[in-house]
């Protein structure tokens, strides 16, 4: 017998918590773990010492632990290098902690990725696996990632709001989405469109980059089409020349530990389209929002889809460590539409590790500025039923 460790990094979602939850009752059937823990602030927590006995806690809490979204065990944002895994696993020595599920996006499979090879190198028997989370839905070899779901669910239902607001006092209204590499989430956006004018009329991308006089002759063309316009713009669009707007408009930007410019804390972005669009075109109403973090933990709106893989994935890393020494969870889908259905399977934890996946080019419009009906197929199990709305200011007047 042996013990495991389970932590949550990187940023928050809507059922990262369904994962650790997953993660808590398949080590329970485990027969050759002993004690599970938890580290609090992921491997920050585990160099500290900060750690918590997952291995008794009742169904009842596990139920509302899973229902909840944020990180239960809190998380961190710190770049382990080398010298900093190495008292990781000095750690995991110390305490016979032989199984380690990380939960978290391409970063801290990385983290998954480095402990495991030292451990192998050291001689130590480390089971090592990286269960995928990130609402942005950019890691390698999976179809999707758990939080992704809920995420989109959130920004569709958010956008519907904000199209039938825009309706009632007609402007151009712009909301920047999470999305720094990929626009995955800026996509899902368009997903609770139900009548043909619907917005978002407009969605900029990391994938297209686009001149902002571009932007504005667009804009101003939808609005004199409809008299009014809703655009959905990554918080990682850039420039003609690939740069971010946000560090151009910003050149002293602030970084994190991973060399990243801070994008969804600041409504930088927002302010400046919205100055820029209202010069452009002259457009007296011209508004902007940030949705910023509470696309990422925002309750009582988790995709029921979403929050079955999410506690699945957990599941299936205690499964596979039981036979596979490490790996990361992925899935793969087997079913469309009223068929849906998806498959879980191991990758290497390198597969995954550091790079992102883009937005396919098959889910964007000729244009540039939308996405196609094969990303709306594609995204759509991952929600779940969208709220039906209503508008009367079309109907015949008398």
């Amino acid at each position: 017998m042996a013990n495991a460790l389970v932590s949550q990094s990187g940023g928050p979602t809507g059922v990262i918590n369904a994962s650790l939850v997953g993660v808590i009752e398949q080590t329970k059937k485990h027969s050759k773990i002993d004690k599970l823990y938890g580290a609090i602030h992921a491997v920050r927590g585990i160099i500290d010492g900060n750690f918590i006995d997952l291995t008794s806690l009742s169904s009842d809490i596990l139920e509302k632990v899973a229902a909840s979204p944020s990180a239960a065990l809190g998380s961190s944002r710190d770049k382990p290098d080398k010298e900093y895994c190495e008292k990781v696993l000095a750690v995991f020595k110390k305490m016979d902690i032989q199984y380690f599920f990380y939960i978290g996006g391409n970063d801290s499979a990385n983290t998954c990725h480095i402990i495991n090879n030292m451990a192998k190198e050291s001689g130590y028997d480390l089971k090592a696996f990286h269960v995928p989370k990130t609402v942005d839905n950019d890691l390698r070899v999976t179809d999707h990632c758990p939080g992704y779901g809920t995420a989109a669910r959130f920004v569709a239902c958010a956008l519907m709001g904000d199209d039938l607001d825009n309706r009632a006092l007609p402007g151009v209204k712009i909301d920047v989405i999470m999305g720094r590499d990929a626009g995955w989430l800026t996509a899902a956006t368009t997903l609770g469109q139900q009548r043909d004018d619907d917005g978002p009329h407009l969605v900029y991308l990391p994938e297209r980059p686009i001149k902002i006089e571009d932007m504005v002759k667009q804009i101003q063309e939808v609005y004199d089409r409809l008299g009014r316009c809703v655009v959905a713009v990554s918080e990682g669009i850039r420039d003609a020349d690939n740069v971010l707007w946000a560090k151009r408009i910003k050149e002293d930007a602030e970084v994190d530990a991973h060399g990243n410019v801070q994008l969804s804390g600041s409504g930088a972005l927002a302010d400046f389209l919205a100055e820029k669009i209202k010069a452009g075109t002259g457009i007296g109403r011209v508004r902007a929002d940030t949705f910023g973090y509470l696309q990422r933990s925002f309750a009582g709106l988790q995709s029921p889809t979403d929050a079955a893989e999410a506690r699945r994935c957990g599941q299936e890393a205690v499964k596979l460590s039981e036979t596979k020494q490490s790996g990361s969870v992925t899935m793969q889908r087997t079913g469309d539409g009223d068929n849906y259905a998806i498959d879980y399977i191991c990758t290497d934890l390198g597969n995954v590790a550091e790079h992102t996946k883009p937005l396919l080019d098959e889910y964007i419009n000729a244009a540039g500025n939308g996405v196609t009906e094969a990303f709306r197929k594609y995204a759509t199990p991952l929600v779940g039923d969208l709220p039906q709305t209503h508008y009367l200011g079309t109907y015949p007047k008398v």
